[in-house]
């Protein structure tokens, strides 16, 4: 199966590609998956004309085209301006609309202040539910001071396990067991003539 990790993070080294490395490393833990990262910031000239004249570079154009062939998705942005990076927009923005119907991603973000964390909720979540993709439940922000603490590890965990699980497909659900005898089914009439009779 193959894994594509989408990092917007801008410097060198940058805590994004750390969180993208990290959550790739969890799933790969769990599914046996080839994994490829594709880093945004040595997109950014090709993103930009690709804007301008309507056809990717070689190097976009392969990128696009690993992200369409995925069975599932890490994409890590960093926040600016309390929303998603203008690159990481910008590449999803290029893509064809119809590129992720269906694909699971996981999506994180990175910011400098824990009070940011919500973009992944209101604007992360709702950016890939447009583009009809199967967004993991457990999302993943790290601010600054969560590094090396208590939680990430854990967060991280579980949202690479949830990745997996909709890569490798869910185990098929069980069916309930039939309650036997839990109520009784007393017709109307026969209720309402107890009823009348009193």
């Amino acid at each position: 199966m193959r894994l594509v990790v989408v990092s917007a993070g801008l410097s060198v080294p940058s805590s994004t590609r750390l969180l993208a490395d990290r959550l790739a490393g969890a799933v790969e833990r769990q599914a046996s998956v080839d994994v490829q990262v594709v880093e945004l910031r040595d997109l950014a000239v090709e993103i930009a004309h690709h804007f301008t004249n309507g056809f990717p570079g070689r190097k976009l154009a392969d990128a696009l085209d690993a992200v369409t062939a995925a069975d599932g998705l890490i994409v890590v942005t960093p926040v600016f301006s309390a929303s998603y990076s203008g690159l990481f927009k910008s590449f999803f923005d290029v893509l064809d609309q119809e590129a992720l119907a269906g694909k699971p991603v996981l999506v994180a973000a990175t910011g400098g202040s824990a009070r940011h964390s919500l973009v992944l909720e209101h604007a992360l979540r709702p950016l890939f539910a447009y583009l009809r993709a199967v967004v993991v439940p457990t999302a993943v922000y790290a601010a600054s001071e969560d590094w090396g603490a208590e939680g990430l590890p854990e967060r991280i965990e579980r949202a690479a396990g949830e990745l997996a699980a909709l890569m490798t497909g869910l185990p098929a659900a069980r069916p309930a067991k039939p309650v036997k005898d839990a109520f009784e089914v007393v017709p109307f009439a026969e209720r309402l003539a107890a009823i009348s009779s009193r």
